[in-house]
């Protein structure tokens, strides 16, 4: 499998290794988990489902940022426990994601039962010659580590233009950034003592200090997240972890595009800020997941209340290919042509998947089969059909869209048809008002019509 690593600028091909180590980026959990945080997860999810298709064992690593400025600010907004609120709006986030069928990752670590790993790694950090104190923190010294700007394709001396007022005049340069904050007692709501002093970790420490804890100190496999962690959080990463290591941070580096509302970037002060709550309250959650994953993981992706509902739709379409393929497996046809275009189609899928990982265009050929089934449905063929269900199961569990179709008895089945017949009789005494309220409280009920001529055809929602 080929996938874009953000490093490199190329595609890359997968480690082949029995254990994959994959870190994402988590929660700074100081409010309620959004719409660009659901893309980003929903993506790794299904590209740790395809993963876990092909026989790997992942290992998944996400951190929980409880410590950081945000959280504080807001904490002293709300009078509450830092801590406290970080898990409050984690737990709540998790639940979400929950809905969205996402698979929790094996470790959620979190910053602060993890200071003495960071402050380990500050002290190796320091012993190597790349961080310095002053009296107000520990800095990394980023001009002493030479490969700095790799990842984000950034010159020091372009970086530096870009810092103009200086935060700290204790700095050695204003490009340096934070490995250990130092705090008065009392100063803060949280803290820790430390070789350096009274004080808590800066941002970007935290997530190397963890990963090479929970990987064992090895390279990471994977390592991704939204796109606007490129610089500075993952370049920071890079720089610190390979300075106190001597070796490969990452292997692969993997990042989201961003996400729109309707063409414009989502904001509070917009007013088109989404939570994922609010998402989730509107609209089905298997919709909202199968609209994320029909624009490509590193492409932008805009929301609409539009476009999930043409992803419904989509996901509708699946639904009734599936009551189709049940209702005529017994089908004793042979048709070698169109068995022969499903399981090309099928072939296409996972070719898709395995040249960087394009989402859109696996389900395309998943939907290409389906159209296949219908425009074929008086020439069917027991083997298509069969490879058509194999298909849209292995759909259901890579894509992580769970598709659920209702089961009807036969009497119930024999009521509907009732129904049915009496509504055509009313067509044919042009008595359409009370045809029509007929079919407005079927689909209701969740019953859906379609006239064919003189015959009338009925799917479930």
């Amino acid at each position: 499998m080929f996938i874009y690593d953000s490093l490199t600028k190329k595609e890359k091909e997968l480690p082949k290794k029995e254990t994959i180590y994959m870190y994402v980026c988590g929660l700074t959990p100081y409010d309620h988990a959004h719409l660009g945080h659901a893309r980003t997860y929903v993506a790794f999810d299904v590209l740790k489902r395809y993963l876990m298709y092909k026989g790997y064992n992942i290992f998944h690593i996400q951190n929980i940022t409880d410590v950081d400025d945000k959280i504080l600010k807001r904490a002293k907004e709300t009078g509450e426990n830092p801590i406290e609120l970080a898990t409050k709006f984690h737990n709540e986030a998790l639940e979400l994601f929950d809905k969205l069928n996402i698979l929790r990752a094996d470790v959620y670590p979190r910053v602060s039962e993890h200071i003495n790993d960071i402050i380990n790694l500050i002290n190796k950090i320091i012993e190597n010659g790349y961080a310095y104190e002053t009296p107000t923190g520990i800095y990394f010294n980023v001009e002493r580590f030479k490969d700095y700007g790799k990842l984000s394709g950034q010159k020091i001396e372009e970086i530096k233009k870009k810092h103009r007022i200086e935060p700290d005049k204790t700095k050695k340069s204003p490009i340096d950034f934070a490995l250990w904050k130092k705090t008065k007692k009392g100063e803060e709501p949280v803290g820790w003592e430390s070789p350096f002093g009274y004080g808590r970790p800066g941002w970007h420490i935290e997530c190397s200090a963890m990963s090479l804890k929970y990987t064992g100190g090895n390279t990471i496999d994977i390592h991704g997240g939204a796109r606007d962690l490129i610089f500075p959080h993952h370049e920071n990463e890079i720089a610190q972890s390979e300075a106190a290591t001597g070796r490969k941070f990452v292997d692969l580096w993997i990042h989201t595009g961003f996400l729109t509302v309707n063409g414009v970037k989502m904001s509070k002060s917009l007013g088109n800020f989404i939570t994922l709550k609010d998402a989730l309250s509107q609209y089905d959650p298997m919709a909202l997941r199968l609209f994320f994953v029909s624009t490509k993981y590193n492409s932008p992706v805009d929301f609409s209340s539009r476009a999930v509902e043409q992803a419904k739709n989509s996901l509708k379409r699946i639904k009734e290919a599936m009551v189709f393929i049940k209702n005529n497996e017994e089908n004793p046809n042979i048709n070698p042509k169109l068995r022969k275009s499903i399981a090309e189609n099928r072939k296409k899928f996972f070719e898709a998947l395995e040249n960087d990982f394009d989402t859109p265009k696996a389900l395309s050929f998943l939907f290409s089969s389906i159209n296949e089934l219908f425009r074929n449905q008086e020439n069917l063929d027991r083997a298509a059909l069969q490879i058509a269900k194999l298909l849209i199961n292995e759909f259901q569990f890579i894509f992580g869209i769970r598709v659920e179709t209702k089961e009807i008895s036969t009497r119930e089945d024999m009521i509907i048809r009732a129904v049915i017949d009496v509504r055509n009789e009313l067509r044919k005494e042009k008595r359409y008002e009370l045809a029509d309220k007929i079919r407005q409280r079927l689909k209701e009920a969740g019953i859906n019509l379609k006239d064919k001529g003189k015959e009338t055809e009925y799917s479930l929602d």
